[in-house]
């Protein structure tokens, strides 16, 4: 399995974990994060069976890790389980696709509270 490719610094204050469907919404509201000035990173899972081996070292390097789903919250149970690590859900299900908006006001708030 190849390494995780990680959008954004390698160090921050948020890591956004997503998979799936969520990778567009995720992209564009990270990058207007960063250019508010934030530490946001994203990373976007291919494979769920096994996890890829090198997720855990790239959950530990962020100081929050959000993860927007359009279910219940299976991947964020799974990250808390394997890596014993908190995650923020962000979860949706509507059937409709998240709004970039959604994901960047959570992004913004989170961010807030890390920085206090």
């Amino acid at each position: 399995m190849p390494p995780l490719q990680v959008e954004g610094p390698a160090h921050g204050d948020l890591l956004i974990v997503g998979w799936g469907s969520t990778y567009g919404s995720i992209v564009q509201a990270r990058e207007q994060a960063v250019a508010e000035g934030r530490a946001v990173a994203h990373v976007h899972l291919r494979h769920m069976n096994p996890l890829p081996p090198d997720l855990g070292d790239i959950l530990k390097r962020y100081k929050a890790v959000l993860v927007p789903e359009m279910n219940l919250g299976q991947l964020s149970r799974m990250l808390r389980e394997r890596y014993l690590i908190d995650v923020v859900q962000l979860n949706k299900l509507q059937g409709k696709p998240f709004k970039v908006s959604e994901i960047h006001d959570r992004i913004i708030e989170l961010c807030n509270g890390v920085s206090k």
